[in-house]
């Protein structure tokens, strides 16, 4: 009995983990100006909205989803619904590939987040600039894309790696 309720545990916990990790990137808004890395921002709510609706849809509901970038609107100061329609957005592009896909790429995947990043990147910008007069610098957006895509490919090897963790001890048990 004992070993049912670990593998119901690590089960638990592996579904949740997304969800934890999207609330604590949203409540908490990384700043790497301590670190004197001026022009140094990504946004890991992209890559994990994206890698886990692309890969486990199962593990987070758009509704969670949407209330994070609820949150994140708070916290960041963005009118309220400017990050819940770019997450739901990346959901949806991340359904389109999952739909298309016959064999998983993460080369593809990650080209694809590119093209992803940048449309709702350039949709947040457009209706801020346009709808809420809010100034934003083009360079903080392109350099946020940048590392935003160059860090995808790392995070997502990583949850790969604690997906095949996770799954190995939850069966070996």
């Amino acid at each position: 009995m004992s070993r049912l309720g670990k593998v119901k545990i690590l089960e638990k916990l592996n579904e949740l983990t997304p969800i934890l990790l999207l609330y604590l990137a949203v409540l908490n808004e990384f700043d790497f100006n301590y670190l004197n890395l001026p022009y140094f921002s990504f946004n890991f709510p992209f890559i994990l909205v994206f890698y886990w609706s692309l890969k486990k849809p199962e593990n987070l509901g758009y509704g969670l989803i949407f209330f994070a970038g609820l949150i994140n609107d708070v916290v960041v100061g963005f009118p309220i619904g400017i990050s819940s329609f770019s997450y739901l957005f990346i959901c949806g592009f991340a359904a389109y590939l999952r739909n298309i896909t016959l064999r998983p790429s993460i080369l593809k995947d990650w080209l694809f987040f590119l093209f992803t990043v940048m449309v709702v990147s350039s949709l947040n910008y457009s209706i801020v600039v346009l709808f809420f007069d809010l100034n934003i610098g083009y360079l903080d957006i392109i350099i946020n894309i940048f590392f935003t895509f160059f860090l995808y490919i790392i995070f997502a090897n990583l949850f790969e790696i604690y997906q095949k963790l996770t799954t190995r001890s939850a069966t070996n048990d």
